[in-house]
């Protein structure tokens, strides 16, 4: 056994929410390629994630859920799902999320709940449901949550959202805290702006976008792809002393 057989994800299985583009993609097809099969979470169709799942020789089971309204029950519902048809759980990804911009003094209350039930209550329900049943398996596992460089920041027009992302960082060192003795290993990614759904909005914009540009370091935008190294490092043995760490990939944002 080397370094290298420290990143493999063979015979592991990942459970990735918001799978169906953008970031969530893109993780999931870093955990592909490191092996892994895949059962992937989205409210919309799965079948371009699944084909390039499937094109590199991994098993794939597609799960259109809206995680709006998830609480312990369906959280286990799906975990249990996952392992019904995959065999295990090994790696669970939160990665689903929504945006809303406002202004604070207009936002509006189905913005701010939608928002939080989402990227913050879903996150945890499935991350206690995923931990119980490593525990039950006894082999422990991997939690990653996407967090934002907005866990750190206040950012404009998106309270909802950047209070979520600051819950998800907390929830991360939270849950490390209890369940590294348990070998689970629970972390975070840090993403800056990336080309995605989410970020369109500002990408539209020229001023905004010029803006962004050029305090970010490494001028351009990211790519979900970028995000495939980090995610598969995060799942993988070769981070197995790491718990509770908020792992930026900005292109140097924070840095500024």
């Amino acid at each position: 056994m080397g370094i290298l057989d420290d990143f493999s994800l063979e015979g592991k299985v990942a459970l990735v929410t918001g799978a169906a583009r953008g970031l969530g993609q893109g993780i999931t097809l870093g955990l592909a390629e490191a092996g892994a099969d895949i059962a992937a979470l989205d409210i919309v169709s799965l079948d371009e994630t699944g084909e390039q799942v499937s094109a590199l020789g991994r098993r794939f089971h597609p799960m259109n859920v809206d995680l709006l309204e998830t609480k312990a029950d369906q959280a286990a519902k799906i975990v249990g799902e996952c392992v019904e048809e995959l065999g295990r759980l090994d790696i669970l990804i939160n990665n689903a999320g929504i945006i809303r911009r406002a202004p604070a003094l207009e936002f509006g209350e189905q913005d701010w709940e939608d928002v939080i039930a989402i990227n913050l209550s879903a996150a945890f329900y499935l991350s206690q449901a995923a931990a119980r049943h490593f525990v039950e398996a006894g082999r422990g596992g991997k939690i990653i949550n996407t967090a934002s460089v907005l866990s750190y920041e206040g950012g404009i027009t998106v309270p909802s959202y950047s209070s979520s992302k600051a819950g998800i960082a907390n929830l991360t060192r939270a849950l490390a805290n209890e369940w590294a003795s348990l070998s689970i290993n629970v972390n975070a990614i840090a993403p800056s702006y990336f080309t995605t759904e989410l970020t369109s909005a500002l990408r539209e914009d020229v001023k905004r976008s010029e803006a962004l540009l050029a305090r970010l370091p490494a001028g351009r935008y990211g790519e979900p792809k970028d995000l495939k190294g980090t995610a598969v490092f995060l799942a993988s043995d070769a981070a197995s002393y790491v718990h509770g760490a908020i792992l930026p990939v900005d292109g140097g944002w924070l840095g500024r």
